[in-house]
């Protein structure tokens, strides 16, 4: 497969959605209140440009900050958790019961600790991202060889060295690849959190076009969330391939004619 197939390949299955999208609203005569084409939705887009671009800074600067918590947090307690067996067998099923409880349930619990606005959005962001950072980072250092540790034990490193010069490199694939997932579900929180006890932002936008029935600009709004996250999420593929690239595949299984 060619790199120009692979780079057309997106826009092409994006265009035939939106395609199929507008043959469904017209062959079911579909009322936009209901579900609006996608020319309706790009109308609303370019119609309430200043509100969502405003909204859209706000709920993108709210995200990378429960983003960045994410990471910081959970890069270090996946080192803890994937250096040290106790660790492991302490914190693991804790952060599985965590992850298990639904954030949405939680955003009126914050509201209560930190009031309306951006704490909460921040803290569902977090809470939503950080265990793909955990997860990954502790399987990156759990999964490195025995053997290569003893060498280096051999060799005097410390476990400091070790978390440095083997830890690090070797669990830079799954740091990214958590990185790709973390991002998009902070966005996911966000909107949560705005949807539920926000005073701006894109999920607030939301909100409001539904209680007017503006179900197009809704669609737009989505259209936004959507595009940000895209956008972060080619960044990180891009920062993978830069620091990580020998880690990632050119692609999928290819079979020869014949083969």
């Amino acid at each position: 497969m060619s790199r120009t197939t692979e780079r057309i390949a997106p826009w092409v299955t994006a265009a035939l959605m939106l395609i199929l999208w507008w043959l469904v609203v017209v062959a079911f005569r579909i009322e936009s209140f209901v579900l609006p084409s996608p020319v309706e939705s790009v109308t609303a887009l370019y119609q309430y440009r200043y509100p969502l671009a405003i909204n859209g800074f706000a709920t993108l600067a709210t995200t990378l900050a429960g983003f960045a918590l994410a990471v910081a947090f959970g890069l270090a307690l996946g080192i803890i958790v994937g250096s040290f067996r106790l660790a492991y067998a302490a914190l693991y099923p804790i952060l599985i019961a965590f992850n298990s409880v639904p954030k949405a349930a939680l955003v009126p619990i914050l509201v209560i600790w930190f009031g309306v606005g951006t704490v909460p959005a921040v803290m569902t962001a977090f809470m939503l991202s950080f265990f793909p950072v955990v997860v990954n980072v502790a399987t990156g250092f759990a999964t490195i060889e025995p053997e290569l540790l003893d060498v280096m034990r051999a060799l005097g490193a410390s476990r400091w060295d070790m978390v440095l010069k083997i830890g690090m490199p070797r669990s830079l694939p799954y740091f990214f690849a958590s990185l790709k997932i973390a991002i998009t579900l902070s966005f996911v929180g966000t909107v949560i959190a705005e949807i539920v006890a926000g005073n701006n932002g894109i999920g607030n936008v939301m909100l409001i076009a539904g209680s007017n029935f503006n179900v197009p600009l809704v669609f737009a709004a989505l259209l936004v969330v959507g595009a940000m996250g895209i956008g972060m999420y080619a960044i990180f593929a891009a920062l993978e391939t830069r620091f990580a690239g020998w880690s990632v595949r050119g692609g999928g299984i290819e079979f020869a004619a014949g083969g």
